[in-house]
């Protein structure tokens, strides 16, 4: 058993039709979509991608996801910052009836038993959380009651957009980055589980996915398009940013 984890897509298509085509050539057995699909722009296209896959493929629900999903169901849990409201309501209004039935059916943690690996548990940002932040530089101490008792070898998260691979305790905790809006490195970042685990990183042909983005309606598709795409934030600055909102 092979398997592909892909997380914090956010309607980048280019992106994850670049790391699709390097997943079948890993001749993986299934993916984990490990949330925030959405939003982005380019929500219902990336999310007929991914249902129309020959590999079998098991979704977790993140923020962006259960975000979007409320405002499908007409409420707004007033959880997101002013600065992306405008983006989660545009895709709320992309998204047809079915897709508000696909992201509610969508769990927040799945479980695979993966050969040479063990038990996986797959998160979006903690196993109790998916609005949680750690680094790969947030003090062990502070995490050691999230990661205990969880009868898993090794959690797969995302979320915060950056790879990295720790021991917290006697867990492996592996954050398989972000397809879709990577910080530090640009290009799309995912994981591959089974023999071992490997991090991955997808390049793609920049320029023109920035170029499909910003023909879009998406809010913020320039911004989308220089920033996340062309230019990603530095790792530096991310991680001080994460720093004043990480685990206490």
């Amino acid at each position: 058993m092979r398997v592909a984890a892909i997380y914090d897509i956010h309607g980048n298509l280019p992106a994850v039709e670049a790391v699709l085509q390097d997943i079948r050539q890993a001749e993986v057995d299934q993916i984990v979509v490990g949330g925030d699909v959405l939003p982005g722009p380019m929500p219902r296209e990336t999310l007929t991608c991914l249902l129309d896959l020959s590999i079998p493929v098991q979704f977790i629900q993140g923020n962006g996801d259960r975000e979007v999903l409320a405002l499908m169901a007409g409420s707004e849990t007033g959880a997101v910052p002013e600065q992306f409201r405008e983006v989660m309501r545009w895709n709320a209004e992309q998204l047809h009836p079915e897709h508000e039935r696909l992201l509610a059916s969508w769990p927040k943690t799945v479980r695979v038993e993966i050969d040479g690996v063990g038990e996986v548990l797959f998160c979006h940002a903690t196993p109790r959380s998916d609005t949680e932040v750690f680094t790969r530089l947030t003090p062990e101490g502070r995490l050691l009651p999230i990661f205990k008792g969880l009868n898993a070898q090794v959690v797969v998260c995302g979320h915060t957009h950056m790879q990295f691979d720790r021991t917290i305790g006697k867990v492996r905790v592996v954050n398989a980055g972000s397809v879709g809006m990577p910080f530090g490195e640009r290009g799309a970042g995912w994981l591959v589980l089974g023999p071992d685990v490997e991090l991955r990183r997808t390049s793609y042909d920049f320029t023109k996915a920035a170029e499909r983005i910003r023909d879009t309606n998406y809010p913020q598709a320039q911004n989308f398009a220089a920033h996340n795409v062309l230019q990603p934030p530095s790792e530096k600055e991310t991680l001080e940013a994460f720093t004043k909102v990480e685990l206490r």
